[in-house]
């Protein structure tokens, strides 16, 4: 297609809100840890709540990724705006936990422990780095660039499943260190 490797003006009309969000999200995320809600006791049932989004997250995206390869576009769109308003969600409740409750420490000793922080960096650092990709994958789709589309959606969809599956085994395994 023509012009698939410019962008166009609805790309460059989001492209600032992009690097906005990409930027801000963490910040905010960063600065709302410091800030506890008065008045409100530890929200301790949000924890397993927030995992299972991140679990119906990893399965829409797989869900997705099979309805584009059987070419069900409709279908796939359908379940990409899913897991972005899940994704969303799961940010909010997380937040909302982290204001009311302050963090847990993780009790596991010996190679579990190295294991668990392994991958809790690696999630805490995609989770940053997939925010521009997403966003790019998402403008590029409603812009109806599909093969600069496409050619993102291959690094942002391993890293997204990454970031929602590791997010589950992190509360799987801090879960009994909640007080």
């Amino acid at each position: 297609m023509k012009g698939e490797n410019t962008l166009n003006s609805e790309e460059l009309k989001y492209k600032k809100l992009i690097i906005v969000l990409s930027i801000a999200i963490p910040l905010a995320v960063a600065a709302l840890f410091g800030i506890k809600i008065p008045n409100v006791g530890p929200l301790t049932f949000l924890p397993p709540i927030y995992a299972t989004i991140n679990a119906i997250t990893a399965v829409a995206l797989v869900a997705a990724v099979v309805a584009i390869k059987k070419g069900n576009r409709a279908l796939h769109e359908r379940l990409m705006q899913f897991a972005l308003v899940l994704s969303s969600l799961f940010l909010v409740l997380y937040v909302t936990y982290h204001m009311t409750s302050d963090s847990t420490v993780y009790g596991g000793e010996g190679v579990i422990k190295y294991v668990y922080y392994f991958i809790l960096i690696t999630h805490i650092i995609l989770s940053i780095g997939i925010i521009p990709l997403v966003l790019i994958t998402y403008v590029r789709a409603l812009s109806k660039h599909f093969t600069n589309h496409k050619r993102i959606a291959k690094i942002a969809f391993p890293l997204w499943l990454y970031v929602a599956v590791t997010g589950v085994v992190v509360y799987l395994m801090i879960s009994p260190y909640y007080v």
